[in-house]
């Protein structure tokens, strides 16, 4: 026993399983939804921006424009890669 309680250690770490992955890029819709679920906060967080409201307030918010940006180019990226 490696004290885990039968625990996947690839998901402690982050990390997709390998078969979400292949499945991901053999154009699998359900997969997909995971890898961009998996991604989701760190997209947001790069879609991060400063945002001045029409009184000057400056407040941080999500570009969504951008956001969907970087989503689609996940999703191309995936479906252009080689599991060797």
């Amino acid at each position: 026993m490696n004290g885990t309680n039968g625990n996947n250690t690839d998901n402690e770490r982050g990390l997709l399983p390998y078969p979400v992955i292949l499945a991901a890029t053999k154009g699998d819709p359900d997969a997909m939804k995971i890898v961009l679920q998996h991604y989701r906060s760190y997209i947001s967080y790069l879609s991060m921006r400063k945002i001045r409201d029409e009184n000057g307030n400056i407040y941080y918010g999500i570009d969504e424009d951008l956001q969907e940006r970087l989503q689609a180019k996940l999703m191309l990226a995936v479906l252009n890669f080689t599991a060797d």
